[in-house]
């Protein structure tokens, strides 16, 4: 919102020194944020006068163009010229060369003289042209900067203007004048307007306001004006779409009347361009008042207006000449033709006012914001009245505003204002605000008196009614976003001061801060950070090949999906089953970009749907739902747990002299998995797995002890890979962290040290080619009883001396007591314990 300085002053004590940073330094105490300043003298110097154009002379030319050679006096007769800038003439008198054509003798009109600058650093000088020398410019409106017209120069008899020769045109035009241009939030509808900004301005700087409003007399109607009828059926969230409708007629209108300059200049400054009279004044009683307007060509309606919704196949053609399909949403304005305006929105074509309108129809509405607000978005059509209804607009402020656009359109136009007026509708009755006096001091930390509680909601413009324990607070008419007790407590910190808040931290009360699997969930992340992995971040979106490659361990299963109903794009219209999809895309971006030895992992939450998914019908908008509603809602959610996943390729560390870097390998990813286990003191069971996305033969399944699946961990498939563009024997693994969580014990005990000296023994046993080693290390664990403090497979062989069929494990197996040191003895007998068990469930022979 553009706050020209001119127009805030009338109607707030603005010092007349004041500049527009000046201006928005206050406001911003307010809480309104400042954007920029515009100030047309900034790219306008002068000397710019009025001049009396005392002869015209045309000379044709060779180029087919006429020109007007001009004497123009720009200084009183009878005075002598004070500038003396080079080019300017002492005597009073200019000689300029001129192209338009569109004055004559006598016209008064705006010179620029030699010194002076114009918009675009456009200088003045004594130029020689056209066989003369032109000592200034005859200005038109968009050399000054004025507007876009280039047709002909500036005469100021048609702007209903005969000023003095050689008065400054600057001033006259308005061009002195500055303004602040704030930005407006949602909540804040009634800045929109120079009614509310100076409001504002006294709530900063403790001054008086004038309310606009106030100096509008409502005339008595001598009956009942143009008829209008209210009809909406089907209003959203059961409100009317229009509860108050204010009209009045204006006829025998000039439309030719020019706009006089302050009210163009002012709504240039505002970001409004100068259109027509009637225009203008539409426009400028809503950005005083902040009442958005509509006028008819009284002439081109038929029979009475009738506020509807819209029929299914209905159209319009609106102002802007675009034929619009309607929907039953939209709410109208119609009469007997059928629709002639989206209502708040913008007018139809067919009753819009022209150069031959006589009679004006003034509409000064109040329309709900949600209809308007869909409106707005279902046809794309942004207007300065939609940004005001969206917001909230006063409901008590219609028949002001039409009664200021009434006298406008008389004064400056020449109408004739009909006695009669319609008003039909009714109005929203306030709401009243229950606010416990300490209330406010417990939200926001200082202990406001009675005085400033009541002093500041009654400057706000309620009314403010003690009561048993506190207060009740009705909202005035132009503040509908004051619906809460937290609302009024708000404006009493904002009006008081947001510099008066204590700027103390609170003490955190005792027992809170991160819960149990927060800090689980933290500690697992930081593990695989500071092992050297880095971490990313992917979309969560995923095709439906992905979800069935990752989703399920055997190929060909089903894999239940959400399915997104509008996705960002067709190709990954569904929601992961697996954090791998997103993290190997990751890896395959980087790899292409040169990245060859890449460690990363991702923690992300997967969407696996049960049997319900999603409700049968949607709760509606604008209303809380039910607690019975919301249960059903959450419990048509997907289960969504927290899985980590890691890739790892390329390997563990850069090259270096006499250092020849490892390739990463299953073991890696293993030891990944492993590392988020053992962070939550949670032993993870590795066994021979196989998972349609892994290699065969080098993919681990990962559970729990209790058998529980959690994950899977290994290299991953060469045919994968290939359709990846990923390198060969690329690793990877993911794991379930909330079911790690889950099993985590409350306090992970640390196991004690022993001072005692470790006994180490090796044995290696032949099994059956395919017996799984960790089984038979797991056997020997069990035989080998309490002594045993580790084992560890670290060979397998298979050729040479080993019969065909069989294979060799060799374990190296630890051996220690908490309180005595081991003789050998007890370590062999320890050791043919859990080689006999190994033998009577393995048949595993000794090598």
């Amino acid at each position: 919102m553009r706050i020209p300085l001119s127009w805030l002053r009338e109607y707030a004590q603005v010092p007349a020194d004041a500049t527009a940073e000046d201006v928005m330094a206050e406001l911003v105490k307010v809480g309104l944020e400042e954007e920029d300043v515009h100030r047309p003298s900034d790219s306008l110097t002068g000397p710019v006068v009025v001049g009396q154009v005392l002869s015209v002379v045309k000379e044709p030319q060779s180029n087919g163009k006429t020109i007007n050679w001009c004497q123009v006096r720009v200084v009183p007769e009878g005075q002598e010229q004070t500038l003396t800038a080079k080019g300017i003439d002492p005597s009073g008198v200019q000689g300029i060369v001129c192209g338009a054509h569109n004055f004559v003798e006598g016209d008064k009109v705006v010179v620029t003289l030699p010194g002076a600058v114009l918009p675009g650093n456009f200088a003045i000088s004594a130029r020689k042209t056209y066989g003369h020398l032109s000592a200034g410019m005859i200005a038109s409106a968009r050399e000054l900067g004025l507007g876009d017209d280039h047709e002909g120069i500036i005469v100021l008899s048609e702007l209903g203007l005969d000023p003095e020769v050689g008065a400054d045109a600057m001033a006259l035009l308005g061009l002195y004048d500055e303004a602040a241009e704030i930005n407006v939030t949602p909540d804040r509808s009634y800045c929109f307007s120079i009614r509310g900004v100076a409001r504002e301005y006294a709530h900063a700087t403790g001054t008086a306001f004038t309310d606009p409003a106030a100096g509008v007399v409502v005339a008595e109607p001598a009956g009942p004006g143009y008829g209008v009828r209210l009809e909406d059926a089907a209003g959203i969230y059961g409100k009317p779409g229009c509860d108050r409708f204010v009209a009045r007629a204006v006829r025998g209108v000039d439309t030719a009347r020019p706009t006089p300059p302050w009210m163009a200049q002012r709504l240039r400054l505002a970001g409004i361009r100068s259109i027509s009279l009637v225009v203008d004044i539409s426009n400028y009683v809503m950005l005083e008042l902040g009442q958005p307007l509509h006028f008819y060509d009284l002439d081109t309606l038929q029979g009475e207006i009738v506020v509807r919704r819209a029929a299914a196949g209905e159209k319009l053609t609106t102002l802007d000449g675009k034929e619009r399909t309607l929907d039953p949403e939209d709410l109208l304005i119609t009469d007997a033709s059928g629709p002639i305006g989206i209502a708040g929105v913008m007018g139809g074509a067919t009753t819009e006012v022209s150069g031959t309108t006589k009679d004006v129809l003034i509409e000064a509405a109040h329309f709900e914001e949600v209809s308007i607000a869909r409106s707005r978005r279902r046809h794309r059509l942004p207007s300065e009245a939609s940004k005001r209804f969206e917001r909230g607009v006063d409901w008590e402020i219609a028949d002001e505003a039409a009664q200021r656009a009434v006298d406008l359109l008389v004064e400056l136009a020449g109408g004739t204002a009909d006695a009669t007026a319609t008003d039909v509708g009714t109005r929203p009755e306030p709401k009243a605000i229950e606010l416990p006096a300490g209330y406010p001091a417990t939200r926001i930390g200082i202990d406001f008196t009675a005085e400033q509680i009541q002093g500041t909601l009654t400057e706000l413009g309620g009314t403010v009614e003690a009561v048993d324990g506190g207060y009740l607070v009705t909202a005035p008419s132009w503040r509908p976003d004051l619906e809460t007790r937290e609302d009024l407590t708000e404006e009493i910190a904002r009006l008081v001061g947001y510099d008066q808040i204590p700027a103390t931290l609170p003490v955190a009360p005792p027992g809170r801060g991160l819960s149990r699997t927060q800090v689980q969930r933290r500690r697992v992340m930081q593990a695989l950070a500071d092992a050297g992995l880095v971490e990313v971040l992917s979309y969560p979106f995923v095709s439906a090949a992905q979800n069935s490659t990752f989703g399920s361990a055997a190929a060909g299963a089903e894999v239940r999906a959400v399915k997104l109903a509008n996705p960002i794009s067709h190709e990954f219209g569904f929601l992961r089953t697996s954090v791998l999809p997103g993290l190997l895309e990751t890896a395959r971006r980087n790899h292409g970009r040169g990245f060859r030895d890449l460690a990363l992992y991702e923690a992300g939450l997967v969407f696996l749907p049960g049997d319900t998914l999603g409700t049968a019908t949607i709760p509606p908008l604008g209303a809380k739902p039910s607690d019975e509603v919301l249960e059903e809602l959450y419990s048509g959610l997907p289960h969504q747990p927290l899985h980590l996943a890691a890739v790892l390729t390329g390997h563990d560390s850069p090259v270096a002299p006499e250092h020849t870097p490892r390739p990463y390998d299953w073991a890696d990813a293993l030891d990944a998995a492993r590392l988020a286990g053992d962070v939550l003191g949670v032993e993870l069971v590795v066994a021979q797995g196989a998972h349609q996305a892994f290699h065969p033969g080098r993919t681990a399944a990962l559970s729990l002890r209790s058998g529980q699946a959690v994950g899977y961990a290994g290299e991953l498939h060469p045919k994968l890979l290939a359709e990846l563009d990923l390198p060969a024997r690329t690793v990877a693994m993911e794991i379930d962290v909330d079911a790690l969580c889950a099993a985590a014990a409350d306090v992970v005990v640390a196991k004690q040290i022993s001072t005692f000296p470790v006994t180490t023994q090796d044995v290696a046993l032949v099994v059956d080619a395919d017996t799984v080693a960790a089984n038979v290390l797991d056997t020997l664990r069990e035989g080998a009883g309490e002594l045993l403090e580790d084992v560890a497979l670290f060979d397998v062989y298979a050729g040479a001396g080993i019969e065909e069929g069989k294979k060799s494990l060799a374990f190296g197996l630890r051996f220690r007591a908490n309180d005595r040191t081991l003789t050998a003895d007890e370590a062999s007998e320890a050791r043919a314990a859990a080689v006999a068990l190994a033998a009577e469930r393995f048949g595993a022979v000794q090598r």
